[in-house]
């Protein structure tokens, strides 16, 4: 499914290697693109996942200095500069998403790269004596002599999290290769792995932007983010397939298409899933934005048990637990577009770069509000929040609605009043981001046998020093949130149907542009996003775009009351759950009946629970 036009195999058995390859065609559709690849003075040989956007800048700079290609894909470029310049001059110089394994042939030495920010898989590891790298597991539990043992400890995370951290993985002994980095494996050093040595840090990026802001001028950094986004989005319009977006009607999407359409000389071809559940469908705003830029849309209206027919083949798709419930509607989408076109670009990344999640400007008020009392204050707070059940609280907001901010009368205000009660008592502001985005606050309670590993989030040395709050929640999510959740739901879903997703605004020129933005800039009146917003005020008019941040989901607490109910109940049984012996069966059965009977909505903690079942029950 990630290459379904080619494949490819190369050894070298007197060092013992051997490399292997599927090919999804995008660039170069001759046999002149096949892989691996050996380079032209036959020293590297690669394998190579993802694209490098700027080839044809690079081509013509290598070409300068005498280098000659035999076919036109990007991939000969890759292994062209690395020759000239080396594997860290070349990856400086690298635009693009990739996840690749290179072979020196005269140091005897293997390197496996990672892009910048985690848009493409590398999992790597141990099977005996056998050292194995790939893009998804399912190729590691192909050798026969890999032995998958449970990492229980990385449970205890997905729990937390629903996903899996890096660099761990559910498997003992596999391990993911971090963004910005590589690592090697020298045939003389007794097969000892060197690294993960980093070649881009987002910490380092987000610690020099915040020092080093751009001068506070609106229309200048508004003029300069335009720019900077066309160029961003042009390099990915680059495919000899056939090329769409995905299109929801948001900000992020809507800039993406609007710099797409004014840089096409066609129309774009832009793609959206409807649900005939108000709260959950953005077709209709989607709809009206591609009538205004003149795209040539497709939206697909999807009943509930279509929606639902893809649950039994997501422990499939993404083969370690996943659960983010979004994963449904992202592999909708990517089915659709793939009727139509080979790639797709999306708007990933700009709540990140562009502060545009509720929790920043949430969190940063509650931090505000509540930073200087003492711990006890709060935590009396949060008992009072906690008298009145969310559904309690969810009536009595509806009744007095409009006398209410607007954020407060969103999707599940109840909910979102316990989650605050949740994270007053916290020691500090990192504590009340965990809280935040924490689906179980206390895996061990739920889990025999399991510690939590240390991860980005609580190893103090992956910390950046920046001074505001909303800015370390930002930078928090860029180097977990979306590589572990966001970039692995795009990947897995659009590759699971053999289409390749691009993501300009995680451009990384993009990213450190964003990071020297005064935060003014992004955060603004209680909205995220402010400047995305005036580059898109360009192409869209405001009244098409202005509303409140609605999230691709689905109506998933309703699902497990009714037409799911069946199947997860068979998922939870007690007798299973002791037999199995990963959950301890009353604190899981006790949240399940509390969602069951409608007193709380646990539909987001059960689903980690119900997708890692369901995973162990393919898997396991």
């Amino acid at each position: 499914h990630r290459g379904p036009d080619d494949g490819g195999l190369w050894f070298d058995g007197e060092a013992g290697v051997g490399l292997g390859h599927r090919r999804l065609s995008i660039i170069d559709l001759a046999p002149t693109g096949h892989q691996p690849m050996v380079s032209r003075s036959g020293r590297y040989v690669i394998v190579f996942n993802g694209e490098v956007y700027n080839f044809r800048a690079l081509r013509k700079e290598l070409e300068a200095l005498d280098h000659r290609f035999r076919g036109h894909s990007d991939t000969e470029v890759v292994l062209a500069a690395i020759s000239e310049w080396g594997l860290q001059g070349a990856l400086a110089k690298f635009i693009g998403m990739f996840a690749f394994g290179l072979w020196d042939r005269q140091e005897r030495r293997l390197s496996l790269v990672r892009d910048r920010l985690g848009k493409k898989p590398l999992y790597y590891g141990w099977a005996g004596k056998t050292f194995l790298f790939a893009s998804e597991l399912k190729a590691l539990r192909a050798h026969p002599d890999f032995q998958p043992e449970i990492n229980r400890d990385a449970v205890a995370s997905f729990m937390r999290h629903n996903y899996i951290p890096m660099p761990h993985s559910i498997y003992k002994g596999i391990f993911k290769l971090p963004p910005g980095c590589w690592a090697t494996l020298a045939g003389g050093d007794g097969g000892t792995l060197a690294g993960p040595v980093r070649y881009w840090s987002a910490k380092e990026v987000a610690e020099r932007g915040a020092g080093e802001p751009l001068p506070d001028s609106e229309s200048e950094a508004v003029a300069q983010l335009d720019a900077l986004l066309r160029d961003a989005v042009r390099l990915r319009m680059e495919a000899d397939v056939p090329l769409g977006a995905f299109l929801s009607g948001g900000i992020d999407s809507s800039t993406v298409v609007a710099l797409m359409q004014a840089q096409s000389v066609g129309p774009v071809k832009t793609f959206t899933i409807g649900f005939s559940e108000a709260d959950y469908n953005e077709a209709d705003h989607a709809k009206r934005v591609a009538a205004h830029l003149g795209t040539e849309h497709t939206e697909l209206y999807v009943k509930p048990e279509e929606a639902r027919r893809v649950i039994p083949d997501l422990p499939s798709l993404y083969d370690e637990p996943f659960a983010d419930s979004s994963q449904i509607p992202v592999a909708l989408v990517s089915g659709l577009a793939r009727r139509h076109v080979t790639v797709s670009l999306s708007g990933d990344g700009g709540d990140e770069v562009f502060g545009g999640y509720d929790r920043y400007v949430w969190g940063g008020r509650i931090w505000t509000y509540i930073g200087w009392m003492p711990q006890a204050v709060r935590k009396a707070a949060a008992a009072a929040l906690r008298v009145a059940s969310p559904l309690t609280w969810e009536h009595l907001i509806r009744a007095v609605g409009p006398l209410l901010p607007e954020q407060l009368t969103q999707r599940d205000p109840g909910q979102k009043l316990h989650r605050v009660a949740d994270v007053l008592s916290v020691a500090d502001s990192e504590g009340l981001y965990r809280g935040l985005i924490s689906h179980w606050k206390d895996p061990g309670a739920v889990i025999y046998d399991a510690d939590e590993p240390q991860t980005v989030l609580t190893d103090p040395e992956q910390k950046a020093r920046l001074p505001d709050f909303i800015h370390r929640m930002m930078y928090l999510d860029t180097v977990s949130y979306l590589p572990d959740d966001l970039l692995v739901k795009l990947d897995r879903a659009s590759m699971g149907v053999s289409l390749e997703a691009r993501t300009p605004l995680l451009d990384h020129r993009v990213v450190e542009f964003g990071w020297r933005l005064p935060l003014s800039l992004k955060v603004r009146g209680g909205q995220g996003k402010w400047i995305l917003r005036r580059v898109l005020d360009r192409y869209v008019p405001r009244e098409l775009i202005d509303r409140p941040k609605m999230g691709f989901g689905v109506p998933l607490d309703s699902w497990l009351r009714g037409p799911l109910r069946d199947w997860a109940e068979s998922l939870l049984q007690e007798s299973r759950l002791r037999r199995e012996g990963f959950f301890k069966p009353q604190p899981i059965r006790e949240t399940w009946e509390a969602h069951l009977s409608g007193r709380r909505n646990w539909q987001y903690p059960m689903w980690n629970v119900l997708m890692f079942q369901a995973w162990l029950e393919k898997w396991g």
